[in-house]
């Protein structure tokens, strides 16, 4: 997978990483784990990103994916997530790592593989491809068992670009995902990175003034950088001056 020259285009980039992560109904998984309180959460991370934040704790993979992982049916991948769901009674599952939108295919078949268990699927997304169409979402809406959790990077065309490394013109289109989940009745919630060491006041503002005029009233899933290896990594390469000690969550 060619790299970008950035600011990029998102939505080209992820055509690009669709021909190294999917492949028929499989896509690319690095790994398949249990963590978290409370019994966990079963996980599947996706290789591969359309976008480079620079607070990314994904490892290599997202960069390029075409060196890692490898493909999993929508039953593989299923049957791999109960297997570390069941032994703890694990009823959630979730869809992480790189972007998991990427592979439609793959995605519906899951979701279709899911009907007749118990499970509840998350869906985490950085909300580019669902907000570029519509009808993406609107054939998600027709699946139960699932939660969408999308991270909206910035509230600003400027800390967008700054963040990601794709072009500000972009920054819409998280934005436009929660419109069409809103207007699809879909179970979802609003993430963001809104670390003071990552995003000014100023930003997160516009970041709230952006989601109220998509009418979105609950909850801000506010993270903070945690500070594992490759975010270090990128932190630094963004030109922050970042000593550990400063980064333990």
């Amino acid at each position: 997978m060619k790299q970008p020259q950035k600011p990029f285009d998102p939505v080209a980039l992820s055509l690009s990483l669709a021909e190294a992560v999917c492949k028929n109904s499989g896509m690319k998984y690095t790994v398949f784990c249990r963590s978290g309180p409370h019994g966990g959460i079963s996980t599947g991370y996706s290789a591969g990103c359309c976008l480079r934040c620079i607070f990314c704790w994904a490892d290599q993979s997202r960069d390029d994916p075409e060196k890692f992982g490898r493909f999993y049916s929508p039953e593989e991948a299923l049957g791999e997530l109960l297997k570390y769901a069941n032994p703890k009674g694990v009823k959630r599952l979730r869809l992480s790592g790189g972007e998991p939108t990427a592979c439609r295919d793959h995605l519906f078949g899951l979701l279709d593989a899911m009907q007749g268990t118990d499970s509840i699927l998350t869906l985490e997304t950085n909300g580019i491809l669902l907000g570029a169409d519509e009808e993406y979402v609107k054939r998600l809406s027709k699946f139960n068992q699932f939660h969408v959790r999308v991270s909206v990077k910035a509230g600003t065309a400027a800390g967008f670009q700054r963040i990601t490394g794709a072009h500000g013109e972009f920054y819409q289109l998280p934005f436009n995902a929660v419109s069409s989940l809103i207007k699809y009745k879909m179970s979802f919630h609003v993430a963001s990175m809104t670390d003071t060491r990552i995003m000014p006041a100023d930003e997160k503002s516009a970041l709230a003034k952006k989601l109220a005029e998509t009418g979105y009233r609950d909850f801000l899933e506010e993270e903070t950088c945690i500070p594992q290896p490759d975010t270090i990594r990128r932190l630094k390469e963004a030109g922050f001056t970042v000593f550990s000690e400063e980064w333990i969550a």
